[in-house]
């Protein structure tokens, strides 16, 4: 199966499928994640899952994107510690012949399959300069295929109205109506009782000022931080002015429409997690729900017109204010969430 038109994050999830599973699972063993603080849930909690049942295909199939990019960078990061080393100045854009030459170089050192797989789907997945060039690699050299990934049912969802039947619907409201025809009734029938007169109350002596009370403490809410990956902290920051903001901005297609080729991007609303001066870095906002997303809860409020879902993809953005408009601020509150 080709990867030229499949997205980035499909490409992630197919890579960790393609690893031995052996492989893989050693390196989710070696992981202390009971109790660690440092780890989002998100991240977390697939992990565990995955150390406890062991299903590698559902984890790949349907985890939290952040869970299963966090995997692959762990199984990426010595192998792209030695293809940047092999490459040497051309590190930072090589062409396919220098990264072709590399690859074969790391492979003739001991490097193994998975390692070279889980460095191209981490490339790709991190939109890295050469993306491109490890598309084809993973296309033209047969022992790099990815697989495909299996069918997993996702989780049903609790935001599904439940669909009740028009005749229990009538027959609920008309006991309702007779509940309260009956205390009306009972009200009505009921005799009024006798009204005691009031007493003369004798003036109370003068006390002293009561002291005045402290006031109640008001616990601080305090926002979360975003797990970032390596690449994205050198690139940007999460305590610049703009995180926390929805913009409206023109947001990538993952992949080319069949329908629509000419079609690149859309504008939707998108949450700014980390941003520098040249770049934001945004999570978009759907209106379609999926796996991969979780309800946006200040739809309303910012002023969209039905129930929305972020996304958990990070979009790299330029940050031209020119191109985007502001539709809001998430609170402290509504940012944790989300995060």
């Amino acid at each position: 199966m080709s990867t030229s038109t499949a997205s980035a994050t499909e490409i992630v999830r197919r890579g960790i499928l393609k690893i031995d599973d052996a492989t893989l699972l050693a390196t989710v063993d070696s992981l202390n994640l009971k109790g660690n603080t440092k780890v989002q849930a998100v991240v977390g909690m697939p992990l565990r899952t995955l150390q406890q049942r062991r299903d590698v295909a559902t984890f790949a199939a349907s985890a939290p994107i952040a869970a299963v990019k966090g995997l692959l960078e762990l199984l990426a990061l010595s192998p792209l510690e030695q293809v940047v080393e092999a490459l040497g100045e051309h590190a930072d854009s090589p062409s396919f012949d220098q990264l072709s030459t590399a690859v074969d170089q790391l492979l003739a050192n001991g490097a193994t399959n998975d390692d070279i797989v889980a460095l191209l789907a981490f490339a790709i997945g991190e939109e890295f300069p050469a993306a491109a060039h490890c598309r084809r690699l993973l296309d033209e050299r047969p022992e790099f295929e990815l697989p495909p990934l299996p069918d997993v049912a996702g989780p049903a969802s609790l935001l599904v109205p439940k669909q009740i039947d028009a005749e229990v619907r009538e027959q609920r409201r008309a006991r309702r109506e007779q509940e309260k025809r009956k205390k009306q009734s009972a009200a009505l029938s009921r005799p009024e009782r006798p009204v005691k007169a009031k007493r003369t109350e004798k003036p109370k002596p003068a006390s002293a000022p009561a002291t005045q009370a402290s006031p109640v403490a008001v616990a601080e809410v305090t926002r979360r931080r975003v797990n970032l990956t390596p690449a994205e902290l050198a690139s940007f920051s999460t305590e610049h002015a703009l995180v926390g903001s929805v913009v409206l901005v023109e947001v990538p297609f993952d992949a080319v429409d069949p329908e629509q080729p000419e079609l690149r991007s859309k504008q939707r609303p998108a949450v700014v997690v980390a941003a520098s001066d040249e770049a934001i870095l945004v999570q978009g906002v759907y209106s379609n729900q999926s796996p991969l997303r979780v309800l946006f809860q200040p739809w309303r409020r910012l002023g969209l017109d039905h129930v929305s879902y972020i996304d958990s993809v990070r979009i790299t953005l330029q940050a031209t204010p020119n191109e985007w408009s502001r539709l809001g601020r998430l609170t402290d509150d509504e940012w944790n969430t989300l995060f």
